[in-house]
């Protein structure tokens, strides 16, 4: 009877839970079904979700307000520092991020005070870039600050692997396969060799012999990051400013970082602190490719030995078929030519699909990229094999 009465209990238990998460998920109005009652930190938690996704109402002239968020500061101050009290970080971050895009908080990010609340990620740092230009000297310093931190998190994660994986290909691009005895590959040569195994002798007989490149023999890798800074593209702006800045931190690689909307700006020498770079971009306006391909074109003067690396939605609103004309020369001269739909977490964003055919049909296919594949995309480049292209793309 005890063994029943506790497994009753724990099954009314469970459809307890069950019917708070979905009170929690309903929002409460009358229809929600559950007649589940909140009290304590639910209540506190379902008055934050409320706030942000409850039914709008109209307000004056007509417009959509939010159901208990106003554009206040003081009570947007309040409801980061909840939001931040009941929700692990990943969360609080779309959830800001929802809060920006549907209630229209963007100029509250001006207030000093207001990035000092805020949870900072790669987001943010673009809606803090898309208003570099109306945001007072007051907030200045504090909106660079919170672009650091992410930074140089991201910096953090990034850097190790994607020096470690080009250094890798850099080397295998440099390997030589009449080496001198000093500079035989001993593993690749024993790995391609395998088939020339003499079982009498226990031993192989190599016909091919693979050997490291001397330094004096490697030849120096150009890297051009071309990246589109319309507003749709703002995260992949800042990861490509941050793999940029590890780049330029690799002596065997000659970088170079040319940003464009409907002008081209190249900020190579401002690749030391891709903080600097990012406050050099200017999110949003048109877009000109081709323009900003005949720069990066100008600047190749050893094509076998250069990666172009254009990242744009590819919505071109210069001369199309100028641009494609560029690319093909460009691979026609012996450059390697990547084309990232975007360098983000999210997958590819809308994009021009009769532009990416295009570009496919010239062999440069036209993907989202990761950046944790990014490391592979460069090496791969660099070693001139295929691209490691997702499956989604």
């Amino acid at each position: 009877m005890t063994t029943e009465l506790t497994e009753l209990t724990e099954l009314t238990d469970s459809a307890q839970e069950r019917l708070r998460r979905w009170r929690l998920v309903l929002g409460g109005d009358a229809a929600d079904g559950t007649g589940c009652a909140l009290s304590g930190q639910d209540a506190a938690m379902d008055g934050a979700l409320a706030a942000l996704y409850g039914k709008a109402d109209k307000g004056p002239a007509g417009r959509d307000r939010s159901a208990g968020l106003g554009a206040s500061a003081p009570a947007v101050a309040r409801w980061l520092g909840d939001i931040r009290t009941y929700f692990p970080s990943s969360v609080v971050q779309i959830m800001q991020r929802d809060a920006i895009d549907r209630l229209g908080l963007s100029t509250l990010l001006l207030e000093p005070e207001m990035l000092e609340a805020v949870e900072a990620d790669v987001h943010l740092v673009g809606t803090l870039l898309s208003l570099n230009k109306a945001m007072p000297e007051t907030t200045k310093e504090t909106a660079r600050a919170v672009v650091r931190k992410v930074v140089e998190d991201l910096e953090k994660r990034l850097a190790s692997r994607t020096r470690a994986t080009l250094t890798g290909a850099l080397d295998r691009s440099a390997r030589i396969n009449r080496p001198r005895h000093h500079d035989i590959d001993w593993n690749r040569t024993i790995a391609a060799n395998l088939k020339h195994y003499l079982p009498e002798y226990g031993t192989i007989v190599p016909e091919r012999l693979i050997g490291y490149g001397r330094a004096s023999q490697s030849v120096k890798k150009e890297v051009i990051l071309c990246i589109d800074q319309s507003g749709s593209m703002a995260a992949s702006v800042v990861y490509a400013s941050v793999f940029g800045a590890v780049l330029a931190s690799m002596r065997s690689i000659s970088t170079r970082l040319v940003v464009f909307d409907t002008a081209v700006v190249d900020l190579t020498d401002q690749l030391d602190d891709p903080v600097d770079v990012l406050f050099g971009t200017q999110l949003g306006g048109g877009t000109d490719i081709n323009r900003a391909l005949a720069y990066c074109q100008s600047q190749i003067t050893r094509p076998a030995e250069t990666v172009v690396v254009l990242i744009s939605d590819l919505y071109e609103g210069g001369i199309r078929n100028e641009m494609l004309k560029r690319v093909a020369a460009m691979k026609a001269s012996g450059v390697q030519f990547v084309t990232l739909l975007a360098l983000s977490d999210e997958g590819a964003p809308a994009y021009d699909r009769e532009h990416a055919a295009a570009l496919a049909g010239l062999g440069a296919p036209a993907f989202a990229c990761t950046p944790d594949l990014f490391p592979e995309v460069m090496a791969a480049a660099i070693e001139k094999r295929p691209l490691p292209i997702p499956e989604s793309a």
